[in-house]
């Protein structure tokens, strides 16, 4: 059971209303009156941003479920506050909240360009698709004040280096010349991902993130510079926006997206009770037949996290909404799979008074 609202805390734009301790926290932390009728002054509850200076940028991961083996995460939390992120539960090994902590207090890595630089300079650094925006987004709200991305694609060009993006964070617009540059040498793809095209759901559940419409658009202005783009219908929730799934891919691909994914809705750890208070709260009327849905899909349970069975769910319901996206992918010309970006350039960037021979 969720903790009850900090009467004491204004909230603006947020998914959750709760602060629930995280998994690993020895005691539990309740409210309770001690008898004085004295009104409390409210106030807002605003993001809070610290600083990280980690020995390492580049994470690595062995898991058969994705396709890359590195990523880097600018940030810890994420300030659009999409209620059912999976990341959520990551704030836990801070010793901070899934709740509200994870979309109001967030850290920061500025140091990450220089980090990066120093690890693809090591001799025995072989390379490969380093993959950004796998955990939290590093196109979220503050990256246009910190301007974090810049450095990294700076590097990432300089050294010939391929990335892929996941976002739908609209700054992304504000580095679409580093992404073009990337993409002209094959060396860029980038996955937009949309939930809904309704704009009124998008705002309660994502709510610090862009309108629909405006994630159209940066689909449409990544194509015209010449950036891969994928639609990525993810999370697919069963009831709430799994109805769009055909209106979301035509939506993308005529903005410009070659390729497609879907992923259905995954509730690691605390996301799932974060989500059923959502629900309550939102879409009362509609809760009991979404997580009846999510069980069917998750074996009986909120989340199944078995690899080979947590990005595709099992049984009628979720092979269902796997050929009604193969079909409509189909019908809609997307390719199946994206180009490989190419690795065989890299290598450090000329000196200064170098020219960089290209035969």
């Amino acid at each position: 059971m969720l903790p009850p609202r900090n009467p004491d805390e204004r909230l603006k734009a947020r998914g959750t209303e709760t602060r629930p301790d995280g998994r690993f926290e020895p005691y539990q932390r309740v409210r309770e009156s001690d008898g004085w009728d004295i009104p409390e002054d409210s106030r807002l509850l605003r993001t809070e941003v610290v600083t990280e200076r980690p020995r390492s940028i580049i994470t690595r991961n062995t898991s058969p479920d994705i396709s890359f083996d590195r990523s880097i995460n600018p940030y810890r939390g994420c300030e659009h506050g999409c209620i059912y992120c999976y990341a959520r539960p990551t704030h836990a090994w801070l010793g901070l909240s899934p709740g509200l902590d994870f979309e109001t207090k967030i850290t920061a890595k500025p140091d990450a360009a220089v980090l990066l630089a120093r690890e693809l300079a090591r001799p025995s650094y072989r390379p490969a698709p380093i993959a950004l925006g796998t955990n939290t987004d590093p196109y979220q709200p503050v990256e246009s004040r910190l301007a974090i991305m810049p450095g990294i694609l700076r590097v990432l060009s300089d050294w010939n280096h391929p990335v892929t993006l996941v976002t739908r964070g609209q700054t992304v617009l504000r580095d679409l010349p580093l992404w073009a540059e990337l993409a002209a040498k094959d060396m860029a793809a980038v996955g937009v991902s949309i939930t809904t095209l309704d704009a009124d759901l998008a705002r309660a559940m994502e709510p610090r993130a862009p309108a629909p419409a405006t994630r159209l658009r940066m689909i449409r202005e990544l194509s015209a510079a010449g950036v891969p783009v994928r639609v990525m219908v993810a999370p697919v929730i069963p009831v709430l926006t799994e109805p769009e799934i055909e209106a979301i891919l035509a939506a993308a691909r005529e903005a410009g997206a070659t390729t497609a994914s879907m992923i259905p809705l995954r509730l690691p750890l605390e996301v799932a009770p974060l989500f059923r208070d959502w629900l309550d709260r939102h879409r009362p009327g509609m809760a009991a037949h979404v997580m009846n849905r999510v069980g069917a899909m998750r074996g009986g349970r909120d989340n199944d996290p078995r690899f080979g069975h947590r990005f595709r769910g099992e049984g009628t319901f979720a092979d269902l909404a796997r050929q009604r996206f193969r079909l409509a992918r189909r019908r809609l010309g997307y390719r199946n799979e994206g180009a490989a970006l190419d690795c065989s350039r890299f290598g450090p960037p000329p000196r200064a008074g170098e020219q960089l021979s290209l035969f």
